[in-house]
């Protein structure tokens, strides 16, 4: 049993190096939980507290890899989390096509790829946690790659949630969150951002609350 009452030992981080990632991978690891990260660039994570692969959600085959190290690790997951992302400002008349397709895949386009190939490993009452955004509020000049992505991450959880009854699956959308991300973009840091503590807390306690569904933050 965690300390927040579930049995529930492993989990699997995709962007684990990341903010929000890298705060989710700490509090699991504290609470005694088994956690594999999987990190674009392993030498970038200082961390020992996961276990750690390079994978490249946009690559298929590097997935792939990825799921057949962590079959090898654990017997099962318990609980999976996508937490790469990607951000740029750049109006569509300025955006090249390789730079919307790399925002879309990782923002959108990993999803499907690292959510596919990973399912037939999942615990048949897993629960699956998606970081999104409040899209809404991201339809501002510039980000035209970004917004659309978290808009259809939002399509995709929908559909996966009534495809997988038997799992938990959430989208979290956080307000403004205390990440690298804010370095690149020209927009000043909301007053109240999040700290990525704060998000892995309040997210991990909606998993022991067994919530599925939309989370705001």
């Amino acid at each position: 049993m965690t300390e927040w009452g579930v049995s529930m030992n492993t989990a699997m981080v995709w962007g684990a190096d990341g903010g929000i990632g890298g705060a989710l991978t700490e509090r699991l690891a504290d609470s005694g939980w088994t956690v594999l990260g999987l990190v674009r660039d392993p030498d970038s994570v200082t961390s020992d507290r996961a276990s750690i692969f390079a994978a490249d959600v946009g690559d298929p085959d590097s997935v792939r890899a990825a799921v057949r190290w962590a079959e090898d690790q654990v017997d099962k997951i318990d609980l999976w989390i996508y937490a790469v992302g990607d951000i740029a400002s750049l109006t569509v008349e300025e955006i090249q096509l390789a730079e919307w397709k790399r925002l879309i895949t990782a923002n959108l386009g990993g999803v499907y790829v690292t959510a596919h190939l990973s399912l037939p490993v999942l615990a048949s009452d897993a629960h699956l946690i998606f970081v999104g955004a409040v899209s809404e509020r991201l339809r501002l000049p510039g980000l035209s790659a970004y917004a659309a992505a978290k808009a259809g991450l939002e399509a995709f959880t929908a559909v996966l949630r009534k495809e997988q009854r038997g799992r938990k699956v959430m989208i979290v959308r956080p307000k403004a969150v205390m990440t690298p991300f804010w370095d690149k973009v020209p927009f000043n840091i909301p007053p109240g951002a999040l700290q990525p503590e704060e998000v892995a807390r309040r997210v991990l306690q909606a998993v022991a609350d067994g919530k599925s569904g939309m989370l705001d933050l």
